[in-house]
């Protein structure tokens, strides 16, 4: 177990913690630029029109957390951490899951727990589907632009899968998702166990921030909803070692969503970094932020460790899906580079 004042153990080490899950369902508005600055991210963001969603929690106990296919597993263990210096007073939660571990480490396990709509980060979901069943040929990938403009005029021409990916053009996917199928994807969504399977608003009618058929989905501000635990898990039923899904989609999928890579050095005394690799997402509601994620993974050498970073909104503070992203970094560089008991 890994030690130092970023961890803290919960209870006695024989004890596995109950699992906590929550729901309800959130707003979302397209985040994940590489490489670029807050600013320009945020003032990407279009304005919503809607009220900011209710939140509802449950709760269930010992439920298994691998895909259906592995029924018979171990229950990871759960140790609480204190990470509000990472927060700066934000309202926001975090998972690590170290999965050869068996063990999540939580901040805030309430709001952990709490489902909210998956925004942006979904389009790894829709990727992932979208090149194991072909709908997406990297090598072929370009789609033509309609010739509507767009708020974001990142989106205003033809595109292909990675610059699609990288500033989350929703057109494309909303492409991509129609011709993946409802059928499909409800396969894969019940699969992948992904929060509360809900596709049930495929066309995203239930999205009062934008009525555009092109920028609206289950996804965005609908029927589907997620916990920061449960996108955990669903990065390790992705990319973990019984993954049903083919080494080459994961390994498009891994350089689409790398944000930082390993850095070489010879010095022992430095601090090496991490690769890492994830998805942006965030909410609006009347030009205030709402709901902003960043989840992946991260890796240093044959160690990998599951995270995801929920802020929700808070007053007088600068919440946004790239801060979200920076808390995770920080915490999986720490994570790798404290001491192990």
């Amino acid at each position: 177990m890994r030690t130092g004042n970023l961890f803290i153990k919960a209870g006695s080490l024989g004890l596995a913690a109950a699992l906590i899950f929550g729901g309800c369902s959130g707003t979302d508005q397209r985040q994940g630029q590489q490489g670029s600055s807050e600013q320009e991210m945020i003032a990407s963001e279009e304005p919503s029109r809607s009220e900011a969603p209710k939140e509802e929690a449950y709760w269930e106990v010992g439920e298994p957390q691998t895909a259906e296919a592995h029924s018979e597993v171990r229950e990871p263990q759960t140790v609480e951490a204190d990470w509000s210096e990472y927060f700066d007073g934000m309202n926001g939660a975090a998972v690590l899951y170290d999965a050869s571990a068996q063990q999540y480490t939580v901040y805030n396990a309430s709001l952990a727990g709490t489902r909210r709509s998956p925004c942006s980060t979904f389009k790894i979901i829709s990727s992932l589907i979208g090149l194991e069943s072909g709908v997406i040929d990297p090598k072929q990938s370009v789609r033509t632009w309609s010739g509507e403009t767009f708020w974001n005029e990142n989106w205003n021409h033809d595109i292909g899968f990675d610059e699609a990916f990288r500033t989350s053009c929703v057109w494309y996917f909303r492409e991509v998702t129609d011709e993946i199928g409802q059928e499909r994807m409800q396969e894969e969504i019940d699969r992948l166990l992904y929060g509360n399977r809900d596709i049930s608003d495929w066309e995203g009618n239930l999205n009062t921030n934008n009525g555009n058929r092109a920028l609206t989905g289950f996804w965005i501000e609908s029927s589907l909803a997620i916990s920061p635990r449960e996108q955990t898990e669903v990065m390790e039923r992705i990319f973990g070692q019984t993954s049903v899904y083919s080494e080459e989609t994961q390994e498009e999928l891994k350089r689409v969503m790398l944000v930082q890579e390993d850095a070489d050095t010879d010095d022992e005394e430095e601090v090496a970094h991490v690769s890492v690799y994830g998805k942006t997402g965030m909410g609006m509601a009347y030009g205030t932020v709402v709901d902003a994620w960043f989840t992946g993974f991260a890796e240093r050498g044959e160690e990998r460790v599951y995270f995801c970073v929920y802020l929700g909104q808070t007053d007088d503070k600068d919440v946004s899906s790239v801060a979200a992203k920076e808390i995770a970094i920080r915490l999986a560089e720490r994570y790798f580079n404290s001491e192990e008991q």
